[in-house]
């Protein structure tokens, strides 16, 4: 029976280990940025988003046009 050994380049190896860790450090930080600045701007009143230019969450608007209920009896 034939004995083969594989082998593993170290520097590949390591230079996956460095990349991967590298990324994950990345998004860490891009998730931690992320969090403080949702804190930051769910602490200020709507004048201060305002001022800064930061828009307003959208609300739901109810628009009634003139002769809306009118049509609406009419089909009926």
């Amino acid at each position: 029976m034939a004995h083969t050994q594989t082998r593993v380049d170290r520097h590949r190896l390591l230079g996956l280990v460095v990349k991967t860790t590298a990324t994950a450090i990345a998004a860490l930080k891009t998730w931690q940025r992320t969090v403080s600045r949702r804190r930051a701007i769910a602490g200020l009143t709507p004048e201060r988003l305002r001022d800064i230019g930061h828009a307003e969450a959208p609300a739901p608007v109810l628009e009634v046009k003139a002769g809306l209920v009118t049509n609406l009896m009419s089909m009926r």
